[in-house]
């Protein structure tokens, strides 16, 4: 089993966006029992992902409760970054 931070970049090497929420529904059949796998963690990695220029945002929108909801993506330099460090 991968580093969950790796697991949740190769998410992302499929085109598509995901928000944080999409990303713990992903992840956890295989990393449901680790600490990290929580909201606020999911999010600083894909913003720590951001930062790095492997992620980008794509959009924003208001979830249930009022909260605003960020998605991310990888573009083709990213899905090759992440692809040649990851495998």
């Amino acid at each position: 089993m991968m580093p969950l931070n790796f697991a949740i970049l190769k998410l992302f090497t499929n085109g598509q966006e995901a928000c944080p929420d999409n990303v713990i529904d992903a992840l956890r059949p295989v990393y449901g029992d680790f600490k990290a796998l929580n909201k606020a963690d999911v999010l600083t990695a894909l913003m720590t992902a951001e930062s790095n220029g492997l992620l980008e945002e794509s959009r924003f929108e208001l979830d249930e409760s009022g909260d605003v909801r960020v998605f991310f993506r990888a573009n083709a330099d990213g899905i090759a970054t992440i692809n040649k460090y990851i495998r």
